[in-house]
């Protein structure tokens, strides 16, 4: 398994939304959005785990600078 930080999301961002946009890459096993502990808002970053490294670096090279 590889985990991938992900940075620069937009606030409205969901957990939901961040597995759909990097499922197309491979098999997406975890993901976790940081959010503010007291307004629950999205802090604009989190973390995607894939089952291999092989998807996660397919994931790097696709979504790096979007």
């Amino acid at each position: 398994m590889k985990k991938l930080y992900v940075g620069n999301l937009p606030f409205s961002y969901t957990e939901d939304e961040l597995k759909e946009l990097f499922s197309e890459f491979g098999t997406v096993s975890h993901v976790k959005l940081i959010t503010d502990r007291e307004t629950g808002r999205s802090r604009g970053f989190g973390f995607v785990e894939f089952e291999s490294d092989d998807e996660a670096d397919k994931a790097i090279t696709g979504v790096n600078g979007k």
